[in-house]
């Protein structure tokens, strides 16, 4: 097929999020987010790592901007922490954790690169937990949607590119279901899909909010989306694929494009005591043809691969989750009754054993634009590895086969008709990676720091960043 590159218009980048890079976790009165006290419990993270320093990017955001710019960079997605602008969740804002964002944004514009934020990159502020339970209560969709509208006010005319939230499927069930991430629940299915709703209801509000004060912009959701294959042509591994697409993916692709919830997993959740209470508005306003995204945000990092789970004997949803990097510590998981999750045979795996699948990322444009017909941004796509700084280098060629084998992989969606906008590497520079610590390096940016000294902090360019560099120059046609 003959291949018509990249559009002129297309949106190279890279990514963050606040918790993980920013640092000055209570300084110019920012308050304390779930995630601060969530890492101070033993055992939660790689060698108790936390965000106290991070990469200090509070304080050097200039410096890696001015590294963006050198790189070509057109795009910077970024979050705002919630606890820099409301620091007790609600109330009054914080003006200084304001004019910090303003600053990044006006160093962003200065240099050309588009800002794309990111409203909730999961860290919720402490003391909404402690008042009420965060998201599992009702209240925290209100103070949500404060908190979202002070930021639409402040920076109309600004930002163009927002979205609601980071990863929902994530944080939700590494919250409520696995324990793995704040508030650190386990097994609670009923309020899992409780805390779902509101998170809903909050997005939906946000974007009606979004597209009264800022109607000439574009607001969507980042889902983590893993595309799934079937193990064979046993007609069971078909079924446990379609269960899999349903309750892993489409439960919450639905809700952005459609405003509405699988109807098979709703009758499942029925018929097994777990349906959310859902308020007669709901509904209405999930249907609202104003509340829908404008495009679908992608972290696309890995397929999954799927068979058939017996109910009696199945394998369950728990097992361990590899943050050490070393190969094979990760556990076969499922839901009984749907599915079960296995290892492709055909495709290698990262040190964390992360599925190596370029074709993924093409095959769910293709769902995407087949099911949705919307605008993609790939928000998020990278590759964690043990890099080493060496004389003052950092060979990553393992992270240049990757990424370049997988935008290859995205231009060839596009020539099959995909309308994707943006791409955004993950990340730009190395940072704090939740449970994995600071030895799980995804940057193009290398940062001196190791897991329980934060070191000298100075940034080196790895191979990749002149590698990417190049890459945006020739607007995808050199990889």
């Amino acid at each position: 097929m003959k291949q018509n590159g990249m559009p002129k218009t297309f949106l190279w980048g890279a990514a963050s999020a606040a918790y993980q890079i920013e640092g000055a976790f209570e300084e110019d009165g920012k308050g304390h987010s779930t995630w601060d006290d969530f890492v101070r419990q033993p055992g939660k993270t790689f060698k108790g790592t936390n965000g106290n320093v991070a990469v200090d990017y509070y304080h050097r955001y200039k410096e890696d901007i001015a590294l963006m710019a050198e790189a070509g960079l057109k795009v910077y997605r970024f979050s705002i922490a919630w606890t820099r602008i409301f620091p007790q969740g609600s109330g009054e804002p914080n003006e200084k954790g304001l004019e910090f964002y303003e600053r990044v944004i006006d160093e962003c514009l200065k240099y050309g690169i588009e800002p794309m934020v990111t409203l909730y990159h999961w860290d919720l502020p402490a003391a909404l937990e402690e008042r009420y339970g965060g998201w599992e209560d009702r209240q925290s969709v209100e103070d949500y949607l404060h908190y979202a509208i002070c930021l639409f006010k402040r920076f109309k005319g600004k930002v163009k590119y927002w979205i609601t939230f980071n990863e929902q499927n994530v944080f939700t069930s590494f919250g409520w279901l696995l324990g793995e991430h704040p508030p650190g629940k386990t097994g609670d299915q009923k309020m899992f899909y409780q805390v779902n709703h509101h998170v809903n209801i909050a997005h939906a509000k946000a974007v009606l909010a979004f597209k009264k004060i800022i109607p000439n912009g574009k607001i969507g959701a980042s889902f983590a989306y893993s595309p799934s294959y079937a193990f064979d042509c046993n007609p069971k591994n078909a079924m446990a694929k379609l269960n899999y697409d349903e309750i892993k993916n489409f439960w919450w692709m639905d809700i952005y494009a459609y405003g509405r919830y699988p109807k098979s997993i709703w009758t499942y959740l029925d018929k097994n005591a777990l349906l959310p209470k859902v308020k007669a508005e709901d509904k209405a306003l999930l249907h609202d043809a104003a509340a829908m995204i404008d495009f679908m945000g992608v972290n696309y990092y890995q397929t999954a691969v799927c068979e058939y789970n017996p109910v009696k004997g199945g394998i369950g949803s728990y097992g361990n989750t590899n943050t050490t990097g070393k190969k094979g510590e990760t556990d076969i998981t499922g839901i009984p009754g749907f599915f079960k999750n296995r290892l492709n045979p055909y495709l290698p795996t990262t040190d964390w054993d992360w599925v190596i699948d370029p074709n993924g990322l093409r095959y769910a444009c293709r769902e995407i634009t087949s099911r949705y017909d919307l605008p993609i941004v790939i928000s998020e796509n990278g590759m964690g590895l043990f890099d080493k700084l060496e004389n003052g280098k950092v060979h990553d060629e393992k992270r240049i086969a990757y990424l370049s084998s997988h935008i290859k992989a995205l231009r060839e969606a596009i020539d099959e008709g995909c309308n994707v906008i943006s791409y955004c590497v993950w990340s730009f520079t190395d940072l704090l990676s939740w449970l994995n610590g600071y030895q799980k390096r995804y940057g193009l940016i290398y940062v001196d720091r190791g897991e329980a000294e934060p070191g000298t902090l100075d940034r080196y360019k790895k191979d990749s960043f002149y590698w990417y560099k190049q890459v945006i120059a020739s607007n995808g046609n050199d990889l």
